[in-house]
């Protein structure tokens, strides 16, 4: 694990700036970059370096980008491509801050201290990290996974 956490800080600004150039949207490019270094994770075991362990990350977020855009396009319940994956944003909103609490009342740790310590606490991954004793990319896909909980509720609803 302390591999992939050096992979980690060695890639993600990379990773992201690529993402960023394909969404031109900060929040979209972090959450791709997110979603690519967990889903990396889960299949280290299939790199077989053939190519660049960056060409290999760059793939994986390039592929994420585009499922999630072509989900979005055909999905004609979503909200709109840069609104869907900024939670944050919603909050303005007092009843959808309502349904996001609600929501959050619910849900099981760490996810739920997690998602609040982001969102409400303003507290960067690294901080939300220390506070668990774990890492920041921990943190990150705790966030991450805790943010797709709420946005699945929230379009059951």
């Amino acid at each position: 694990m302390s591999e992939f956490s050096e992979i980690y800080k060695l890639y993600f600004d990379d990773v992201f700036k690529y993402v960023l150039t394909l969404s031109k949207n900060e929040l979209i490019a972090e959450e791709i970059t997110q979603e690519t270094f967990f889903k990396a994770l889960k299949n280290i075991d299939k790199f077989n370096g053939s190519c660049k362990l960056y060409v290999w990350l760059c793939q994986i977020a390039k592929n994420t980008y585009f499922t999630m855009y072509k989900k979005q396009s055909n999905n004609k319940n979503l909200v709109d491509h840069k609104e869907s994956n900024d939670l944050e944003k919603e909050l303005i909103n007092k009843e959808k801050a309502f349904d996001i609490h609600r929501i959050l009342h619910h849900m099981q740790e760490p996810h739920k201290e997690v998602f609040t310590l982001r969102t409400f606490g303003e507290l960067p991954f690294n901080k939300i990290g220390q506070l668990f004793g774990k890492t920041d990319s921990w943190a990150r896909v705790t966030y991450h996974r805790a943010k797709l909980k709420i946005q699945e509720e929230l379009n059951k609803e």
